[in-house]
């Protein structure tokens, strides 16, 4: 059993110091996502002040890696065409030091889009997002979920996560791993194993509540690519304090949705301070 400890103050200043920086740099998100978030996803980074590109056809997909900012893979919906576009996307961001996040939507049980993901997973994305079941299936240490949902809780996925950041998974290393839940859980060395505990239920009950995360987390890993660990972990904490504030107000989930890209695109560096629930546990090595 591991007791986490209150992080430092500064991390809530920290994220909301990330904030301010995607707010004036504007990051240009290369998006190759599922097709049936492409419009959720897109809206959700105009509202947090960053751009997004849906350039998912081979040919384009790799030019356009090494010009972007940071490159999301999501493989919602692998089609040939989307999966060619993956790989040559991902292959070129690593070559250019673009930093990309892979969110392995699904995979397990489907076995067109688990083969995609371990091929890109080869690759070394900075960041690996998933819920519990996507992650421990891409990792190889289960057999997926239902589908999107996952049928373990995050802390299930939490030394899986750590074998693959500190490297002891053989020709799985990833940068930082961030796994959804009722409470996030982010693992990086240096940042230790971190829970992020802002939410609402009402993110499970849209379209691309999690998908829209992995672009989100593009976003922050475009300001801050020397440490990706805290780019997760400022994401996350942007994302899901946004998704709480709106869900006050919510009457249910068609109501939600466009609250939370007001409240995304109006959250003020002090209500990351005030509203940020964050605890760490001891750091992870390399």
């Amino acid at each position: 059993m591991h007791t986490a400890a209150p992080v430092p103050t500064d991390w809530a200043d920290r994220t909301a110091t990330l904030l301010e920086s995607v707010r004036s740099r504007g990051p240009l998100v290369h998006c190759i996502t599922n097709t049936v978030v492409q419009n959720v996803t897109a809206n959700v980074l105009l509202a947090l002040g960053a751009s997004a590109a849906m350039v998912d056809v081979a040919t384009e997909a790799g030019p356009f890696a090494r010009v972007a900012d940071a490159l999301l893979v999501n493989t919602g919906t692998p089609h040939a065409e989307p999966r060619a576009a993956s790989l040559e996307a991902a292959t070129a961001a690593v070559d250019a030091g673009t930093p990309w996040v892979l969110d392995p939507v699904a995979v397990g049980s489907l076995p067109v889009r688990t083969a995609l993901a371990r091929d890109l997973l080869a690759l070394g994305p900075t960041v690996l997002r998933g819920n519990p079941s996507e992650v421990l299936a891409v990792l190889g240490a289960s057999a997926g979920g239902r589908g999107v949902d996952s049928t373990v809780a995050a802390d299930d996925a939490r030394d899986a996560a750590v074998d693959a950041v500190s490297g002891t998974a053989a020709g799985r290393r990833v940068a930082a791993i961030a796994v959804s839940g009722p409470v996030d859980l982010l693992v990086a060395p240096g940042i230790g194993v971190v829970r992020v505990a802002n939410g609402t239920e009402l993110l499970t009950r849209i379209t691309g509540g999690g998908c829209a995360l992995g672009a989100v987390v593009a976003a922050f890993t475009a300001v801050s690519p020397e440490d990706p660990g805290a780019a997760a972990v400022a994401a996350t904490a942007v994302h899901t304090i946004a998704a709480e504030l709106a869900a006050r107000d919510a009457g249910g989930p068609g109501t939600f949705q466009p609250l939370f890209l007001d409240r995304l695109a109006s959250l003020s560096p002090e209500d990351v301070v005030r509203t940020a629930r964050i605890t760490v546990e001891s750091p992870v090595t390399a």
